[in-house]
């Protein structure tokens, strides 16, 4: 069973807002066997799961107002750098699942299959390396835009190249199917740790059509 799978209309109790929420919007975490705070975003750790909004401003208002120890009504303790290590984890996790992708012949890379995937209406999602040229990078998101493909563009080059085994990987779609599916659980919620579109691309105007246009939602975030 897929973490979608296993988070369909379920909810939890977000600790910092105290609002009810579908569990695919929060991180779980548990309590470690030294009394740490522990993320647990497979949902697979034993223990009682203290659950946060997947926002960095949450994880970190968890944290600065021991929220965890509250909600567990016993001493916890939190590193204040648990946002950032919520967010590398989360990076992992959504760089891991392109690796997936790519093995079940899901993932498509590089410019021309990519434009191709786009104008044959099979790609969900668009990845862009946030450092990769403007030029291409535009090209390839006005096919986006035509087809409401999803974009992000949180990964660097570097990044991707790692994550697909290949060199200099910049622009890359990912095929509509259950890959897709669970891939779009994990970026949805590291989109609440770092942007999906960089502040640069916004100031380039490149890929957004009329200049100073602003951003509508995540979905024109970029990634390759």
């Amino acid at each position: 069973m897929s973490l979608r799978d296993a988070t369909i209309d379920r909810e939890r109790r977000d600790l910092v807002s105290h609002q009810v929420m579908d569990e695919s919007r929060l991180i779980r975490f548990v309590a470690g066997p030294e009394g740490q705070v522990v993320p647990d975003l497979g949902r697979k750790l034993p223990g009682r799961g203290l659950w946060v909004e997947a926002s960095r401003a949450s994880v970190e208002a968890a944290v600065k107002k021991n929220g965890f120890t509250r909600a567990a009504k016993t001493k916890l303790t939190a590193p204040a750098d648990l946002a950032d290590l919520v967010e590398r984890l989360l990076v992992r996790r959504c760089l891991d699942q392109l690796g997936l992708a790519r093995r079940e012949g899901v993932l498509i890379s590089g410019f021309e299959k990519s434009a191709a995937a786009l104008r044959a209406g099979k790609a969900d999602w668009v990845i862009e390396a946030s450092d990769g040229a403007a030029d291409g990078r535009g090209k390839i998101l006005a096919l986006a835009r035509h087809q409401t493909a999803k974009v992000c563009g949180a990964f660097t080059a570097d990044d991707l190249s790692l994550a697909l085994g290949l060199e200099n990987a910049i622009h890359a779609v990912l095929l509509a199917g259950g890959r897709a599916d669970r891939w779009t659980l994990e970026v949805e919620r590291l989109a609440g740790f770092r942007p999906l579109r960089p502040l640069h691309w916004e100031i380039s105007g490149v890929e957004d059509g009329p200049a100073g246009a602003p951003p509508t939602d995540f979905n024109h975030g970029g990634a390759s």
